[in-house]
């Protein structure tokens, strides 16, 4: 059967993110090795400096004007300290607790970005989103477990990065598509690690050669990771390939429990699947709305 000209593209979109979700959460699998063994604000940096060195290799060209030449300087600013609070806080939170639950609370961004969407983007949400935000509240809330005895103050890091990831979305909203690829991925690492090259000295550890190719290879994932991003939303509509990214949690369980021992407990599940059903309730309503307008 032949297919529509349409379905190559959509198809190589949803591969992208697919790869995306696998590259994010390895990169997350060696900042929580090295998040164990040294200071975070040194797995941040080296997050970061590696990225913006795999950027001209990605680009093909060494042209660092040009990729820091942007129409909105103070919003790029913006996205790239956020980008760097949601990584401090997400590296802080898997030296504590299991890779893949806090994977899951941070799936609770989407739910954020669904709540900041009305004061800061000006976009109207019905109750059956403000239904679905509530409940996927609720599942961050089945895992978190507030009031237990054995609960992690840990639990709250990602909590924290799902809002820094939402406000990192909406300021990547209203940049839109102004700005070349090469450019927005410079700006969600450069000033990253223009200020953790300022900060890692006041705690920094030595690393042997092996955690060394680590941290390169922590940069690297963290730049395909976003290309990846990229390149699957110049392909396909967001409003398909939002259900791929929940397969981010399939990866992040098994890579926790081959690498770290990482046992999802029966509330962690319960949780998850409340979050990735509310979720793509919300998806599905705005992908709705946005067809009726």
């Amino acid at each position: 059967m032949r297919l529509a000209p349409a379905s190559g593209p959509m198809t190589r979109g949803m591969i992208y993110m697919l790869l995306a979700g696998l590259l994010f959460v390895l990169m997350d699998a060696c900042g929580k090795y090295l998040a164990l063994r040294y200071p975070v604000i040194e797995v941040t940096w080296a997050r970061y400096v590696f990225h913006v060195a795999a950027l001209p290799f990605l680009a093909g060209r060494l042209d660092w004007f040009a990729f820091a030449r942007t129409r909105h300087l103070g919003q790029q600013l913006w996205r790239a300290a956020l980008m760097m609070a949601t990584t401090v806080l997400f590296f802080l939170a898997v030296r504590h607790i299991p890779l893949a639950t806090a994977t899951a609370i941070g799936f609770a961004a989407p739910l954020f970005l669904t709540a900041l969407a009305v004061p800061m983007l000006g976009e109207e949400v019905g109750w059956r989103r403000w239904c679905a935000v509530i409940v996927g509240f609720l599942g961050t809330l089945a895992i978190i477990r507030p009031g237990q005895e054995a609960v992690h103050w840990a639990m709250a890091l990602p909590l924290a990065t799902a809002l820094c990831y939402a406000l990192y979305q909406v300021a990547t909203r209203k940049i839109g598509a102004s700005d070349p690829w090469e450019t927005t991925l410079f700006y969600t690492a450069a000033p990253c690690a223009v200020l953790s090259s300022l900060l890692v000295p006041f705690d920094w550890q030595w690393p042997s050669a092996f955690d060394w190719g680590v941290m390169v290879v922590t940069g690297l994932l963290g730049s395909l990771s976003h290309l990846a991003v990229i390149r699957a939303f110049t392909l396909a509509p967001a409003s398909a390939l939002a259900p791929f990214s929940y397969v981010q949690l399939v990866w992040a369980g098994i890579i926790g429990m081959i690498a770290f021992g990482d046992v999802p407990g029966s509330w962690d599940l319960v949780g998850t699947a409340i979050i990735v059903g509310s979720g793509l309730y919300v998806y599905r309503r705005e992908r709705m709305a946005r067809a009726r307008a």
